[in-house]
C-alpha cells in the first residue's frame, strides 16, 4: 500500500481530531482577511475564503502565495503550508509588516514559525507523500469548524467515502472535469489537481455554471464530468447528451473529495505509476530567490 492510500484512508480520525480542537488566533467575524498558500493550500484557501464570505463573517481574499498584493490592508493573513518551509509562503508573511499573521501548519518546527506571529499545528495530518491529502482537508475541516460551518458527522462521511463505489467506469475515462459552486469550486480545483499530480490525467475544474459557456465543448463518451454538490439545474442532463460519465454525490463536497482522492490513486496505478513518486514534484518548493 503507498503512503497516499494510508493517508486517504486515515482522514476519518483526522477530521474528528481537527473537530475536537479549539484553536486561537483565527479570524474573528468582522476581520478583513487575505488567506495564502500554494498548489493545494491555495486551492484549500479558496474554499475557505467563499465560505467565510458567504456565510457573511467578512470579506476575505484567497492568493497563491506569490501574488499576495503589497499595501492592501488586511486585518490578519492565514497562510495554510503543510511543510512550513515553502519559499513563496515564508516571503508572503515576511512582508506582512504589522497585519496579524497566523500559519496552519503539519510542522510548527520549521522557518514558518519564525516569520508567522502565530501558528495553528496540525502534527497530526502531517504526510509523507507528495500528493496532499488528508493535510489539506483537515486544514479545512479546522476552518469550516472555526466558521460554525462543519457539519457534526463529517467523519462519518469521511469514512461512507472510503467505501463509496467510484463512478462506474471512471477509471476508463481519458479526460476529467470538475465542477462545484460557492465553496466547493475550490474543492473542485483541489479534485482536479490530485488527478492531474497522481495520474497524470486531462483534468480541467470551473464554477458549474461557467462549464455551459465553452468548456463543456471538450466533454464526450471519454470525459467524466464530476459536481461537488447539487448540480444546478438543466446542467446534468446537458451533459449526458454529451456522452460524457456524471458523477453526482450526496456526500459533503469535502466527503466527496476523498473519493476524487481515491480515483488519482486508481488511475495512477492503473496506468502503472507510483502515486507517492509523481513525475517532476517535490514535497516542498524551496527556492534560491522568491
Amino acid at each position: 500500500m503507498s503512503y497516499v492510500d494510508e493517508e486517504i484512508a486515515s482522514q476519518p480520525d483526522c477530521w474528528q481530531q481537527a473537530l475536537d480542537l479549539t484553536p486561537k488566533n483565527l479570524p474573528e467575524p468582522g476581520e478583513r482577511v487575505a488567506v495564502v498558500g500554494c498548489g493545494t493550500s491555495f486551492y484549500i484557501a479558496q474554499a475557505y475564503a467563499a465560505l467565510r464570505e458567504h456565510l457573511g463573517l467578512g470579506e476575505t481574499d484567497a492568493f497563491a502565495a506569490s501574488e499576495l498584493p503589497v499595501g492592501r490592508r488586511y486585518d490578519r493573513i492565514v497562510a495554510l503550508t503543510r511543510s512550513g518551509t515553502t519559499t513563496e509562503v515564508l516571503h508572503a508573511l515576511a512582508g506582512a509588516a504589522d497585519t496579524p499573521t497566523v500559519a496552519v501548519t503539519a510542522d510548527p518546527a520549521t522557518p514558518v514559525s519564525d516569520v508567522a506571529r502565530h501558528v495553528v499545528p496540525l502534527e497530526f495530518a502531517d504526510e509523507k507523500s507528495v500528493v496532499q491529502t488528508r493535510f489539506a482537508t483537515t486544514a479545512l475541516v479546522l476552518l469550516r469548524a472555526q466558521l460554525d460551518s462543519a457539519p457534526s458527522d463529517l467523519p462519518e462521511q469521511a469514512a461512507r467515502a472510503l467505501t463509496a463505489p467510484l463512478p462506474d467506469g471512471a477509471l476508463s475515462s481519458t479526460q476529467f472535469t470538475f465542477l462545484g459552486t460557492g465553496w466547493a469550486q475550490g474543492v473542485a480545483q483541489e479534485a482536479a489537481l490530485k488527478v492531474r499530480e497522481a495520474s497524470r490525467s486531462w483534468t480541467e475544474a470551473y464554477a458549474a455554471m461557467e462549464f455551459r459557456h465553452g468548456p463543456i465543448s471538450v466533454s464526450g463518451p471519454a470525459s467524466t464530468v464530476w459536481f461537488f454538490g447539487r448540480p444546478p439545474i438543466g446542467l446534468h442532463e446537458q451533459i449526458e447528451r454529451t456522452g460524457a460519465l456524471v458523477s453526482v454525490s450526496d456526500l459533503d463536497p469535502l466527503a466527496d473529495l476523498i473519493r476524487a482522492q481515491r480515483l488519482a490513486v486508481g488511475l495512477a496505478t492503473a496506468r502503472g505509476l507510483d502515486p507517492d513518486q509523481p513525475r517532476n514534484l517535490t514535497r516542498s518548493i524551496v527556492l534560491d530567490h522568491p
